[in-house]
C-alpha cells in the first residue's frame, strides 16, 4: 500500500528516539511489530518508549528497548504536558515517532524541541510534524498491526514480519513461579477467561453465559479455570465466578499486568471478550477464542494462528459505542453452545476427557 509522505526519515544520523506508546494494552500489543520495525532500521539507536503506567510491562517484556518513560497522571493537562516536554528536553532525542495519534503527543515532542517528529497526519497536528504520513480510507481499514506496520514502513523503516512470536519472550521458571503462587497445588491445565472489557459493556458478553461455558468445560476436562482482568473487571467476573456451579478462582485485579501475562502464557486456553488480555493471548500463541460485538475483527482480531473469533453479523454492527443503543442483537446472537463448541475442538486435540 502506497502512503503519501512528505520526507522519509534518514538512514542515518540519528541516535536518539522517543517513540510514543499508545494508551491501552490491546493496542500497544498491536504496535511491537512497529517498534520491531523501527529497532531493525536504527540498531545502534538508544530507544525509549514514553507509555502510560499500565501499558509499559508490554514494551518491558516484549520488545529490545533500552528505556520506559512513565507517562504519569500529572501530565495528563497542558501545563503537565509542556512540563514533561521540558524533561524530555534535557534527553536530547534526535527523532520522535508518534503512534499514538492524538495532537497532544505531537504539541509534546514539539514543545521538547525534538527536531524530527514523525507520525500519521491526524488531529490536525501536521503543522507540528516535519514527518508527515498521510491516512487514507484504506489504510483505515486495516488490522491496527498493518495500520502501525504501514505508517513506519512508510517513514522508511526496514519491512518486518508481522507474526510476533511473543510466546519465546516469556521466562518459563518465572511464568510457573507465578503460577504456583497463586495456585499452589494445582495438577490441573490451567483455563483462562477474561469477561470484562475496558472500553464499556457493549464489547462484553453476558457474565452468565461464560459461566455456563466454565461449567461445561469443566465438566468434560479436568481444568482449574480461572478469571483475568484488571481492578475495574473484578465485579464482572465476581458474577461470573458466582453464578458458575464449578469452582473458578477469580484474579481480576489482584494480579499486576506482568503477573497476568505469565498465567496466560500457561493457559491451554483463553476466552475473552475484545480486550487487551484477549490480545495478549494471542500474540502468546495460546488458543484462543475472540468474541466480539460492537467491535471489528477484521481491523482488531487477536494475532496468533491459534485464534477463534465468535462473532455474529448484524446490520448495525461494527458500532463502536460504548453501549447498546438498541438491544444488543450482537451479543444476544452468541450462544453458549457457539462458544462450547469451538472450545471442545481446541480442548479435545490435547486433553484427556474426564472417566
Amino acid at each position: 500500500m502506497k502512503l503519501k509522505i512528505n520526507k522519509k526519515l534518514p538512514p542515518e544520523g540519528i541516535n536518539k528516539i522517543l517513540i510514543r506508546a499508545t494508551n491501552w494494552i490491546g493496542d500497544a500489543i498491536l504496535t511491537i511489530p512497529a517498534v520491531y520495525s523501527i529497532r531493525a532500521t536504527y540498531p545502534q539507536a538508544h530507544i525509549a518508549v514514553l507509555a502510560k503506567p499500565w501499558v509499559a510491562d508490554i514494551y518491558k517484556l516484549f520488545t529490545s528497548i533500552d528505556e520506559v518513560i512513565i507517562y504519569e497522571n500529572e501530565y495528563d493537562n497542558v501545563l503537565g504536558v509542556l512540563h514533561l516536554a521540558k524533561l524530555l528536553k534535557k534527553k536530547k532525542f534526535d527523532l520522535a515517532v508518534l503512534l499514538q495519534n492524538a495532537i497532544e503527543a505531537a504539541i509534546m515532542s514539539f514543545a521538547a524541541g525534538i527536531p524530527r517528529r514523525a507520525g500519521y497526519n491526524s488531529d490536525g497536528r501536521g503543522i507540528l510534524l516535519t514527518h508527515r504520513v498521510q491516512r487514507n480510507k484504506e489504510i483505515k481499514k486495516l488490522h491496527q498491526i498493518d495500520y502501525y506496520l504501514e505508517m513506519v514502513k512508510a517513514l522508511g523503516c526496514i519491512a518486518v514480519n508481522k507474526e510476533m512470536h511473543l510466546e519465546t519472550k516469556i521466562n518459563r521458571h518465572d511464568a510457573q513461579s507465578v503460577l504456583q503462587e497463586y495456585i499452589p497445588d494445582v495438577k490441573k491445565e490451567i483455563i483462562g477467561i477474561a469477561p470484562g472489557a475496558t472500553y464499556g459493556p457493549a464489547k462484553r458478553w453476558f457474565p452468565e453465559r461464560f459461566a455456563a461455558v466454565a461449567d461445561k468445560i469443566a465438566s468434560m476436562f479436568n481444568c482449574q479455570i480461572i478469571l483475568l482482568g484488571g481492578k475495574s473487571d473484578w465485579g464482572t467476573s465476581e458474577d461470573v465466578r458466582r453464578l458458575a456451579q464449578t469452582s473458578v478462582l477469580n484474579l481480576a485485579g489482584i494480579t499486576d499486568l506482568k503477573e497476568a501475562v505469565y498465567l496466560i502464557s500457561q493457559c491451554r486456553l483463553f476466552i475473552s471478550n475484545d480486550s487487551g488480555l484477549m490480545h495478549i493471548a494471542g500474540a502468546l500463541n495460546i488458543p484462543t477464542i475472540a468474541i466480539f460485538g460492537s467491535t471489528n475483527p477484521q481491523t482488531t482480531s487477536p494475532a496468533g494462528k491459534q485464534s477463534i473469533v465468535v462473532h455474529q453479523e448484524v446490520s448495525c454492527s461494527p458500532c463502536l459505542k460504548e453501549t447498546c443503543p438498541s438491544d444488543f442483537r450482537c451479543m444476544e446472537l452468541i450462544s453458549v453452545e457457539a462458544v462450547w463448541q469451538v472450545a471442545q475442538e481446541i480442548l479435545r486435540k490435547d486433553l484427556d476427557l474426564k472417566s
